[in-house]
């Protein structure tokens, strides 16, 4: 009797701790779930504070790339500026060339004084010295679009098509060496292209330029009053007018006056950036 007590007592006390560990493993079990439950909970509060930020992200890149989006194209028939869309109509752009001369930068001045946009066409002669590619340096830094303009401004159409090459490449180089890229816009001297460059400056990726209306190398428009007249109460001066002047003393002092009486004839002004092969 006694030894079957304790066979019965063993066999309870074996009962009871294998119930312990089953509780205790229970216990832990249970507790798993719980622990999934808050990581859970934590990745979505973690992904609520994500995706705000993600779409803010995708949000600036579409603004970047509709800021992008060019809004005018130039017209090869004319050359004026057009829209594209719904691009303000009332425009002119600015253009300055032989740069950097004498007043390239008493010019960029003016302008960003007004934060108007232009293009300065350079010439490879006038970047021989440190001085000079610093000023061309400068007129990229203040923001201002850069073109060439060809390197010695000869007419291309009395060259070979090799010295056509050499004339637009080389500036181009020089250009990239300096401001660390190439020009964006092309604009032959006295606007006498060849089927050579126009060729050319298509596989280089410029956008090709001559321009609507200019008169500061005329005799009777060297000085400041009546270039200003001129260049504002021209019958060519109408929406998309690309608008020609030059490193010159009398330019730089009219363009005040030029920027002034566009303005209050309603005229805005097309930032480079905006058009179209670029």
């Amino acid at each position: 009797m006694v030894h079957r007590k304790w066979t019965v007592l063993v066999a309870v006390m074996l009962l009871l701790a294998a119930c312990g560990e089953k509780s205790d493993t229970s216990a832990v079990d249970e507790k798993e779930p719980a622990v999934t439950q808050t990581a859970s909970k934590e990745e979505k509060e973690t992904e609520k504070a994500v995706e705000p930020k993600e779409e803010t992200a995708i949000e600036e890149e579409a603004e970047k790339v509709a800021v992008a989006e060019p809004q005018y194209r130039i017209n090869s028939a004319n050359w004026s500026v057009q829209p594209i869309a719904d691009a303000d109509e009332k425009v002119v752009l600015l253009t300055i060339d032989d740069a950097p001369d004498k007043r390239a930068m008493e010019m960029a001045e003016t302008l960003k004084s007004q934060n108007i946009p232009a293009i300065f066409f350079v010439n490879g002669h006038f970047l021989d010295t440190d001085e000079e590619k610093q000023q061309l340096k400068k007129l990229h830094e203040m923001g201002f679009a850069i073109g060439n303009h060809t390197n010695g401004h000869p007419n291309l159409r009395n060259l070979t098509e090799q010295q056509q090459r050499e004339e637009i490449l080389q500036l181009s180089d020089t250009i990239e060496q300096i401001i660390g890229e190439k020009p964006k816009f092309f604009r032959a001297p006295h606007g006498a292209n060849t089927d050579f460059s126009k060729q050319l400056v298509q596989e280089q990726k410029m956008v090709l330029m001559n321009w609507t209306y200019g008169y500061d190398w005329e005799q009777q428009y060297q000085n400041a009053q009546s270039l200003t007249d001129i260049m504002i109460n021209t019958e060519f001066l109408n929406n998309g007018a690309n608008l020609l002047m030059h490193d010159r003393e009398w330019t730089s002092e009219a363009l005040p006056g030029i920027i002034q009486g566009l303005k209050d004839k309603g005229y805005g002004f097309v930032d480079p950036a905006a058009i179209e092969g670029i």
